[in-house]
């Protein structure tokens, strides 16, 4: 629903200065609204192209409007099957965060949820982000920041994504195909334990992980162990209807990265692996070549 006030932010849109004070690598941007404390109703228009980054608006004063598309020519670039997800920093504070599109503004994160680090999400058909500063008379010590990631809205690893649909993320063991695909596209994969579980949520439970082989790994969420250790060491999020069974038999551990944090995906026992990408091997049919030494 458009609030009565509404109309004259999408107006200003029209009156934006051409020149904003803010940096930005297309995958992430940083402002000041102190480049227009004089302009209160000013509204900034920042355009980022990649599939995740970061956003963080210092002293907010007037509102931005926050582009999100994909650097690709495909259908994806204009939204089509796309969600965004966003998650506020702790210490966010100052704005409230909306979708808009074509004035309609729908609340999406309020300034009191956003200490929670919640991750909310919204299909990138619907508009863009609007992040409106609140009026304050001291904007000291006032910062908006939250992360962001673009993800399928459907496809394959749609359904592993663990904040589109919160509790229904589903536990299947994995097909041969999607195994040894798995290997090779995966965030982080490597052969190791689980050592126990750490606290959670309703949703999905914290195991911690240590990994003797670590094949292929995007981000530092598995750090090694140190002179004296001969693995690396994480913590990774499993779905509640999986359950982790510590100490024991050694898996294959595949999975993603959101927002820092990893989440599991096929993880068969890697004696039950090793046969299959030694028979895949030998067929010719891997997708990609790994050291299993």
């Amino acid at each position: 629903m458009l609030r009565p006030w509404a109309a004259h932010w999408i107006a200003a849109m029209l009156l934006c200065r051409a020149v904003a004070q803010y940096s930005s690598d297309q995958c992430s941007w940083r402002g000041s609204g102190l480049s227009h404390e004089s302009h209160r109703r000013d509204v900034e228009q920042v355009y980022l192209r990649c599939s995740q980054g970061s956003l963080e608006w210092l002293y907010p004063i007037g509102a931005i409007i926050v582009n999100l598309r994909p650097n690709t020519d495909s259908s994806a670039a204009h939204g089509a099957g796309l969600h965004v997800c966003i998650k506020p920093l702790t210490y966010s504070q100052g704005s409230h965060v909306y979708v808009e599109r074509a004035g309609d503004l729908r609340l999406l994160v309020a300034e009191t949820e956003q200490a929670q680090g919640t991750v909310h999400c919204f299909s990138l058909a619907e508009g863009a982000l609007f992040v409106e500063a609140i009026p304050q008379a001291d904007i000291s010590r006032r910062i908006t920041a939250f992360q962001y990631e673009l993800v399928p809205s459907q496809g394959s690893g749609a359904h592993m994504y663990p904040f589109l649909q919160p509790g229904l993320v589903t536990c299947k063991p994995c097909s041969d195909e999607e195994i040894l695909m798995a290997v090779c596209t995966s965030d982080f994969a490597g052969s190791g334990f689980f050592r126990g579980v750490a606290s959670g949520t309703n949703d999905h439970s914290s195991a911690v992980a240590t990994m003797s082989r670590l094949f292929r790994q995007k981000s530092k969420v598995f750090v090694w162990g140190g002179a004296r250790g001969r693995s690396w060491g994480g913590r990774v999020n499993v779905p509640s209807q999986c359950g982790v069974h510590p100490g024991g038999d050694e898996y294959l551990l595949t999975g993603c990265v959101h927002f820092g944090e990893a989440w599991l995906g096929c993880a068969p026992l890697y004696r039950d692996f090793l046969k299959l990408y030694i028979r895949a091997q030998k067929a010719g049919t891997n997708p990609c070549q790994i050291d299993t030494d």
